[in-house]
């Protein structure tokens, strides 16, 4: 019994340790390059989480079959945000990581702490 329970959460937990350890580095870690990482990280745990629970279980795709009037679908529109989510994410990631070579370029450092210092 605690064995099924344990599988039907499983995703929910990989999403939860996914989004803890993105945290962690965001938090914990001085270099913009980890940083973004660490984003990163997060994002997918926050697609994973969205796309899981779209989920049907038994479900089929989206796709009416007159054969089948009964059929249970399961719901597109998570995973149609989170294609969307995607590529804001990339887009994001691009735009910080050009950020951090012009910072590496004004100041020699990419190290967060050390920005204050170069004033």
């Amino acid at each position: 019994m605690d064995v099924d329970i344990l599988i039907a959460n499983f995703p929910y937990m990989v999403t939860i340790i996914l989004f803890a350890m993105g945290t962690l580095i965001v938090l914990t870690q001085t270099n913009l390059i980890k940083k973004v990482i660490g984003i990163n990280i997060m994002e997918t745990a926050i697609f994973l989480f969205f796309i899981v629970v779209g989920n049907i279980q038994g479900g089929i795709p989206p796709i009416y079959d007159p054969a089948m009037p009964d059929a249970l679908y399961i719901n597109p529109l998570p995973s149609c945000l989170m294609l969307t989510g995607i590529v804001v994410s990339f887009s994001v990631t691009a735009f910080a990581l050009a950020l951090i070579v012009k910072l590496y370029i004004f100041y020699g450092t990419i190290c967060a702490p050390n920005f204050m210092k170069l004033k």
